[in-house]
């Protein structure tokens, strides 16, 4: 194991299986669906990372201005000897600029992505060697608990991209109780939301001209051949991305070329021509909607920061006493 990094495995052994059942509840359901976790394995985490660089992908480039422009209001508000706690660590590149405001005596990344993970925790704890970095692979969207023997005296879990947004509002709600009952009466979250706006934007963003967010919806239908012993070409699909606007979210399909019939995990799935698995939602929120959100989740908003063309905001908040 990495020296340099305390490793926490909190991916409990039945978790595969769970994660199938997830799975198999999903295709079997009306409309099909699958959880977004399923992204995320190594291919995927590095295909998202690549999708940040898009030049239509404008969430990556925003949401690090704001982090920015706005890192010595955070550092102010979060004070000295914070334990710095990043929730879907990924390339852990917009953490940096906090850690170089903040100066936290701990770094914990939380990811599902084990390998992506390590090797994320590995370059911050080379390039950091002051600062104490911890790694646990778990799955944040379950339920929790923080490692023991973090240092710090102040917890601010900080949960960058937008990725709140795959959540359906209620889940959302949930997640941030979940969160809210992890940290003391005080304690802060620090999250990216990203905001409703023209349509034409969304739909740039989630439709690379490279076509690589094409290329990470499909390379779920990889991961399921090599994990879930899928038998289904991925070939007999192409990516569907557009923003319902009566629900404020861009949805993320795959969509069957042909009828045809897949198995995963020894069921047999049947898709009919231009059927789709829906595979991620993104909701948008006005700053109003997702302050209120989090006020009913026990969390007190206390500020936040925006770019000037108001696609994206940054949200402080902190746990309710």
């Amino acid at each position: 194991m990495d020296p340099l990094v305390h490793f926490h495995n909190q991916h409990p052994p039945e978790a595969a299986a769970s994660l199938c059942e997830e799975l198999l509840a999903g295709l079997a359901a009306t409309p099909k669906h699958t959880s977004p976790k399923l992204f995320y394995d190594r291919r995927g985490s590095e295909l998202f990372a690549a999708i940040c660089e898009q030049p239509e992908y404008y969430l990556t480039r925003t949401e690090e201005a704001i982090l920015r422009a706005a890192a010595a209001d955070i550092a102010e508000m979060v004070g000295r000897d914070a334990t710095l706690i990043e929730l879907g660590s990924g390339a852990s590149r917009k953490v940096r600029l906090l850690l170089e405001a903040l100066n936290p005596v701990c770094y914990l990344g939380v990811d599902i992505s084990r390998d992506f993970l390590l090797a994320s925790t590995h370059r911050l704890a080379k390039d950091y060697p002051w600062l104490e970095v911890h790694a646990a692979c778990a799955d944040f969207t379950r339920p929790m608990t923080w490692p023991e023997g973090l240092a710090g005296e102040r917890p601010v879990a900080f949960f960058p991209g937008s990725s709140v947004g795959n959540f359906t509002p209620e889940e959302a709600k949930g997640f941030l109780e979940g969160l809210a009952t992890l940290l003391p009466a005080g304690g802060g979250l620090l999250i990216g939301v990203d905001l409703i706006k023209d349509r034409a934007i969304l739909d740039a963003a989630y439709n690379d001209a490279a076509g690589v967010t094409a290329a990470f919806n499909l390379n779920l239908l990889e991961r399921l051949r090599h994990e879930f012993e899928a038998e289904v070409e991925p070939q007999a699909f192409r990516h569907s991305a557009f923003y319902n606007e009566a629900d404020s979210r861009i949805e993320m399909h795959l969509v069957s070329l042909h009828n045809q019939a897949i198995r995963v995990a020894g069921e047999r799935v049947d898709f009919e021509e231009g059927e789709t698995l829906h595979t991620e939602s993104s909701y948008k929120y006005s700053i109003t909607g997702f302050r209120k959100l989090a006020g009913g989740a026990g969390f007190v908003p206390r500020a936040y920061w925006t770019d000037r063309h108001a696609l994206f905001c940054i949200h402080y908040l902190e746990r309710a006493a």
